[in-house]
C-alpha cells in the first residue's frame, strides 16, 4: 500500500484492508456488534463505556479515541433498519487499530481531536430490522419529549460531550433521485437548520463548508449521485436540536446504488467520507471550501421506482391500450424465516417523467394473466423437480399447493393455498404476477415482480406463498 497517492484515493483503493469482515450484509444484530466492541476493550487506543440500555435492556455503548481539543461525536442506527453507517464505523475502528499505514494522518487526527462514537442507538429496532424502537416510537422524533430511553440517553451523552462537530448517520430510501434526474441519490447530505427561517450562523456555516469539501471528494467516485436532504426544519429531530445547541451537525444519508443491494459499496463511501471529514476538521481545510458548493447540490426528489416496464399493451373489456407499469419491492422481516422481497404495483399509466432503477422497454409485448396449475403435488420437493421452463412456456405463474407455511417459495412461481383467492389483476397495490407475449408467444413471465426470461431460461426464484 502506497501513500504517494492522494490520501482519499489511496483509502478508496485500499479499503478492503480495513473492512470488518464479520459484517457481510445489512442484517447484522446487536449481539454481532457487542462481540466486536468487547474486542475493542483490549485495545489501548479505545475507551469503551456502556452508557445505558435500550427499552428491552440491550447495552448501548460509547467509544472514545484521541485526546485533542476538537470534539467530534458520531451516532448511527437510531432507526433500526438503517445499518450502513454502523458497519462503516467498525471499518473505521479497524483503520485506527492498524499501526502500519497512514500513521501521519492518524497522528494528525488523534492529536487534534477526541472522537466519540455511539453505534446502533436503536438495538431493539436493529434486531427486528424496523425503523422504530420497541415502544414503536421514532427515536428521531423524540428529541423534545425524550420518552424513549434511547433518545434520552443520546441527549444526555450529547450534552456531556459538548461536541464541536456531530455526524448524524442514516439510511434513506434508494428510490430518491438527484433532483429531476434518473440518477439514484447514493449519498445525501444536510446541514440541518436550527429554525424555520433556515438561518445560517457560524455553527451551521461550518457544517455547510465541511459538506462542500465532502461533496468535492465523493464527486470523484460517484459523480451526479450526491444530493441534499430536505432542509425543512424539524423541531423534534436530534440533528436540528444539536445544531441549535451549538454543534456543527452533518446529516449523512446512505441511499441506493445499482447492484449494491447490501450497500457494501455505500458502506465504503461512508468509511472514506468520515475519515476525510476527521482530517479536514483537524487540519482546518474544510474552511477553504465555498458555501456555494453546498448551495448548488440538488435536493432529493422522488422520481425513481425499483422497476418500470414501458409501453406494454394491455387489454381491458376488449380494448387494447398502452401503459407503463411501475413496481416497488418491500423488504419483509419474518421472525422464523428471515427477509424476503414482496413486490407491489405502484403506478400505472404514462410514467415518462419517472425512472426505474431497472428500466425496460417492452414495446410490442402484450400483458396477459398467468394461469394456476392445480396438479396434486405430494410435497414441495416434488414441485421443485418439475420442468420450470415447460410450465412457464404454457403460461403458468402460480401453483396450487396447500401444505406450506413459509412466506416465500424459492421457485419461479407463486404457491397459492386456495385457487382464485388472490387477485393478480393489474391494479395499484396488487402483486405483479403476469405473462408477456410477443406475436402470441410467451417470452417473459413476471412472478412477484421478478422477470423470468424464457428466451434465455433465466429464472429468479422469488415467488411468494399466498
Amino acid at each position: 500500500m502506497s501513500q504517494n497517492f492522494n490520501f482519499e484515493q489511496s483509502l478508496y483503493h485500499n479499503y478492503e484492508f480495513f473492512k470488518e469482515k464479520s459484517i457481510k450484509n445489512r442484517f447484522f444484530k446487536h449481539k454481532d456488534i457487542v462481540s466486536l466492541i468487547e474486542n475493542l476493550r483490549h485495545r489501548n487506543i479505545f475507551q469503551v463505556q456502556e452508557v445505558g440500555k435500550s427499552f428491552e435492556g440491550k447495552e448501548i455503548f460509547l467509544l472514545k479515541i484521541g485526546n485533542g481539543k476538537k470534539k467530534i461525536f458520531l451516532w448511527s442506527q437510531m432507526h433500526g433498519d438503517e445499518p450502513t453507517a454502523t458497519a462503516a464505523l467498525f471499518d473505521i475502528f479497524n483503520f485506527f487499530i492498524d499501526t502500519t499505514f497512514y500513521n501521519d494522518v492518524k497522528q494528525l487526527i488523534l492529536q487534534n481531536s477526541t472522537i466519540y462514537f455511539m453505534p446502533m442507538v436503536n438495538p431493539d429496532g436493529a434486531d427486528k430490522f424496523m425503523r422504530r424502537n420497541a415502544m414503536m416510537i421514532d427515536i428521531n422524533r423524540d428529541a423534545n419529549r425524550l420518552e424513549t430511553p434511547e433518545g434520552k440517553l443520546l441527549m444526555e451523552v450529547f450534552d456531556s460531550i459538548k461536541a464541536d462537530f456531530g455526524f448524524n448517520l442514516h439510511d434513506q430510501t434508494p428510490r430518491y433521485s438527484v433532483g429531476n434526474s434518473f440518477k439514484q441519490a447514493t449519498i445525501s447530505f444536510l446541514a440541518p437548520p436550527f429554525d424555520y427561517e433556515k438561518s445560517i450562523n457560524d455553527i451551521r456555516l461550518n457544517s455547510i463548508k465541511l459538506i462542500s469539501g465532502l461533496y468535492e471528494l465523493l464527486n470523484k467516485y460517484i459523480p451526479g449521485h450526491i444530493s441534499k436532504y430536505s432542509d425543512d426544519y424539524e423541531p423534534r429531530a436530534f440533528g436540528d436540536n444539536f445544531q441549535k445547541k451549538g454543534t456543527s451537525t452533518i446529516l449523512v444519508e446512505s441511499g441506493g446504488w445499482k447492484d449494491d443491494q447490501e450497500k457494501q459499496f455505500i458502506r465504503k463511501l461512508n468509511f472514506i467520507l468520515l475519515i476525510s471529514a476527521f482530517k479536514q476538521i483537524c487540519d482546518n481545510s474544510y474552511k477553504n471550501f465555498d458555501e456555494n458548493i453546498y448551495n448548488s447540490i440538488p435536493f432529493n426528489e422522488e422520481r425513481l421506482y425499483d422497476l418500470i416496464f414501458r409501453n406494454l399493451t394491455i387489454s381491458n373489456n376488449g380494448i387494447n391500450y398502452k401503459i407503463d407499469l411501475a413496481i416497488n419491492y418491500d423488504e419483509i422481516f419474518n421472525d422464523n424465516f428471515g427477509f424476503y422481497r414482496k413486490a407491489r404495483i405502484e403506478n400505472i399509466g404514462d410514467l415518462s417523467t419517472f425512472y426505474g432503477i431497472e428500466d425496460y422497454d417492452f414495446s410490442g409485448y402484450q400483458l396477459d394473466s398467468g394461469k394456476t396449475l392445480t396438479k396434486d403435488f405430494a410435497n414441495l420437493k416434488e414441485i421443485k423437480k418439475a420442468d420450470f421452463f415447460e410450465l412457464l412456456k404454457k403460461g403458468y405463474t402460480n401453483i396450487l399447493f396447500r401444505n406450506i407455511k413459509e412466506p416465500i417459495s424459492y421457485l419461479p412461481f407463486n404457491l397459492i393455498t386456495e385457487k382464485n383467492r388472490i387477485d393478480f389483476s393489474i391494479k395499484i397495490g396488487n402483486n405483479p404476477t403476469f405473462i408477456l407475449k410477443k406475436n402470441g408467444k410467451i417470452e417473459f413471465s413476471v412472478i412477484n415482480g421478478f422477470i423470468q426470461n424464457l428466451n434465455t431460461k433465466t429464472f429468479q426464484k422469488n415467488g411468494l406463498v399466498f
